[in-house]
């Protein structure tokens, strides 16, 4: 199973404001390179802060939120759990899927990093400064990254794409 880490980040190295902040800062070109590989993929995994700023399963792929929850009710395409990343992807893998976008937040990147279960990051540079704010992942780590290319998808933002070299 192929984890794809999909997320924008401001030229501070920011994901977002706060954890109630929406990505509409991005732009349509973002949106469209997010759509383009979520869609690819077939499912998407992110927190439940994560799932609120949306405010919607998004259409056209499996949602699945992350969450401690339990009183949220899947339906469909959208899956409330509790587990853990390596079983969301064992049953996702059970499921036919041969990749999952990872979209974030912090915390759910986090967890992912940390179990060595991300193979590969997209992610969009927008010109903005935020100051302060969320970062791509809130603990320590030494990973260690190969760039696979880099795709300018506006007259202002670009998209690197990294490899994440396993320990």
């Amino acid at each position: 199973m192929k984890v794809i880490l999909v997320m924008a980040m401001t030229l501070d190295g920011k994901i977002a404001r706060d954890s109630n902040h929406s990505a509409d800062w991005t732009g349509k070109d973002d949106k469209k390179k997010f759509v383009e590989i979520t869609k690819r993929a077939g499912a998407m995994i992110m927190g439940s802060k994560t799932f609120d700023t949306i405010g919607r399963a998004l259409p056209g792929r499996k949602n699945i939120v992350m969450t401690r929850n339990r009183s949220r009710k899947s339906d469909g395409n959208l899956i409330f759990t509790d587990q853990p990343p390596d079983l969301i992807l064992k049953g996702l893998d059970r499921e036919g899927f041969s990749e999952v976008a990872l979209i974030g937040g912090t915390q759910i990147n986090s967890l992912f990093a940390q179990a060595n279960l991300i193979d590969e990051i997209f992610v969009t540079v927008v010109p903005i400064f935020f100051g302060r704010g969320l970062s791509l992942f809130d603990c320590e780590m030494d990973n260690q990254l190969e760039l696979l290319g880099t795709e300018i998808i506006s007259d202002q933002s670009l998209v690197l794409r990294y490899r994440v070299k396993k320990k």
